[in-house]
């Protein structure tokens, strides 16, 4: 099969100044695309900001004979992220892929994390998803055209130690995928989450060196080009890390019908059945989960 080509699509890939963004916005580079590499170039915690790591990776692109400019917006200034899609829209006329990939993380249990760090999170790591997404929409609409992967973790999907404002964030992205999948579907958008697992500033204090060394940002970057691609699917999950990719689904069982006259008792004394894990089935979009259930009533 041919490779997977980017020659004439501009992508925009946010938090690329290092890491796994950067990964990202250089393979797309190398792939023919035209790339807005946004970082706010902040510390993992969200404060300050430089755009010197942005623009190293405009000047790593160039260097290769790419395409490249830098953005220094914040994800969740308004007028930043409006800016950001006007310069973009300037200089290339269209946008086709959007990465949203910036992040921060302030870590406590949650008896000890403050409000303002879980509100800080949740608006990075979400808020700062919907305003890139919000301000391309209606361009990839009018295109009939476009590709979104958004950024999970297994924090979310899954849940971990300590990050209760992190996990909340990533799992809300893929509530935002669930439907903006059926919303964009009619004018060819796309779009999809990857949950990698990374060598990057965010995980280098959460693992001994010798494994953070098996699990370089470039080993996740073939999933996000292939979920961006005009092949890619809608609506999956994407696990990567050190080569091993695999995907994520959320399963309901074949439960049980107890009837309207059910107590809690009735629940208590019949969860075997409801938990059993046989016959139990992936859903992507709610049309079949809602046909599961009113076979359910009729029998």
């Amino acid at each position: 099969m041919s490779d997977i080509r980017f020659d004439g699509q501009v992508v925009i890939v946010t938090g690329a100044g290092g890491g796994l963004g950067r990964s990202h916005a250089l393979d797309f580079a190398r792939r023919g695309a035209k790339v807005v590499v946004n970082d706010l170039g902040g510390s993992v915690d969200g404060s300050g900001g430089s755009s010197a790591a942005a623009e190293a990776v405009v000047a790593e692109i160039k260097a290769a004979g790419g395409e490249a400019i830098s953005d220094g917006a914040s994800v969740t200034n308004d007028a930043g992220v409006a800016a950001m899609v006007e310069r973009t829209m300037s200089a290339w006329g269209r946008i086709d892929v959007l990465i949203c990939n910036a992040g921060i993380l302030r870590d406590k249990s949650f008896s000890k994390m403050e409000l303002a760090d879980f509100t800080a999170v949740m608006d990075v790591h979400l808020m700062g998803t919907v305003k890139p997404l919000k301000a391309v929409w209606e361009i990839m609409r009018a295109q009939n055209y476009g590709r979104v992967v958004v950024t999970t973790s297994s924090s979310g999907l899954y849940g971990n130690f300590g990050q209760s404002n992190y996990g909340a964030a990533k799992l809300s992205l893929i509530g935002l995928m669930n439907t903006l999948r059926l919303e964009g579907a009619k004018n060819n958008i796309h779009i999809n989450a990857i949950s990698p697992v990374a060598a990057t500033r965010m995980t280098e204090n959460l693992m001994p060196k010798e494994m953070l060394e098996k699990l370089a940002p470039e080993y996740v970057t073939p999933g996000v080009v292939y979920l961006a691609c005009k092949e890619a699917p809608n609506g999956s999950i994407l696990t990567a890390g050190a080569g091993v990719f695999a995907i994520a689904n959320i399963y309901e069982t074949e439960g049980a019908n107890l009837g309207t006259a059910a107590t809690a008792e009735t629940v208590r004394d019949q969860w075997a059945k409801i938990a059993d894990p046989a016959g139990a089935e992936a859903y992507v979009g709610g049309h079949g989960q809602t046909q599961k259930f009113l076979k359910k009533l009729a029998e």
